[in-house]
């Protein structure tokens, strides 16, 4: 992976295709307590057509994980800063759980940088009684078991059970990206991500976007897709069955056919 300063701190990425100018730039957002690396299953296929960046969102993977509580709005500003540093001047945007909410903010923030937004497994507020649930996860990793305190519901959340029996050495993978994710890290993100509160902003966002939602997703339920599309014009959903929150692993297939038809509509 290659680094670049960013706001004060490295943003690790990774860029897969040729980099001919002529290709569409395909931007990948990972999940909270994940990194870049979840995006295999869509590199594989869309780097065949497509320049390919992702990378490690402040606080994960390879990039700097400063102390201190983050923003939704620092996340966004640390995107807009690697797109710059990168000379991409406009892509389609896909974002995953924070990774969707990094896109919602960013959208609304600089919108002439995004050709279309795709928003999976994801949500744009959370109720009030939800502050609770991350008040208790922030908690949980600053005990003496760290980030192994939060695997295993983590793992429930994310995959179904029938996946989790099915394909262990996947779920294997995540757990240990769980288990790597720096304390300080999720803890900035987690008080970033806590606090979303942008449905009533959404409609102002006039690229094209897709929303996609695992049927079983426990974490961002379809309702919260379907609010997401109830409030972004002409946005579109697609469920995606037998999936729970990481929809992207757990049925690869699935989702690359719903973004790729997506990226054909909107090019």
């Amino acid at each position: 992976m290659k680094r670049v300063r960013v706001n004060d701190i490295d943003i690790a990425y990774q860029i897969d295709g040729d980099r001919k100018p002529s290709r569409p730039w395909l931007v990948l957002s990972h999940s909270l307590a994940c990194d870049h690396t979840m995006w295999e299953p869509q590199v594989a296929e869309f780097a065949r057509a497509c320049n390919v960046l992702r990378f490690d969102t402040r606080g994960h993977g390879a990039s700097s994980a400063p102390a201190g509580e983050y923003t939704l709005e620092q996340l966004a500003d640390d995107l807009k800063g690697l797109l710059d540093a990168l000379q991409i001047q406009r892509c389609h945007f896909v974002g995953l759980s924070m990774g969707g909410m990094i896109g919602q903010i960013a959208a609304l923030r600089f919108p002439l940088r995004f050709a279309s937004l795709t928003l999976a497994d994801t949500t744009s507020r959370y109720p009030a009684e939800m502050r609770g649930v991350w008040d208790e996860r922030i908690a949980a990793v600053k005990t003496a078991q760290g980030m192994s305190a939060i695997v295993p519901a983590t793992l429930e959340r994310w995959f179904t059970a029938p996946f989790r029996q099915r394909r262990p050495e996947v779920v294997a993978r995540i757990a240990e990206r769980i288990r790597a994710t720096p304390v300080n890290g999720y803890i900035g993100c987690a008080h970033a991500i806590s606090r979303i509160n942008l449905t009533a902003r959404l409609p102002t966002i006039a690229c094209p976007v897709l929303v996609i939602v695992g049927e079983e997703d426990r974490g961002t339920p379809p309702s919260m897709a379907e609010e997401i599309v109830q409030a972004i014009p002409g946005a579109r959903l697609e469920r995606i069955a037998h999936a729970a929150h990481l929809s992207n692993l757990e049925q690869p297939e699935a989702f690359n056919a719903a973004l790729r038809g997506f990226l054909a509509r909107s090019a």
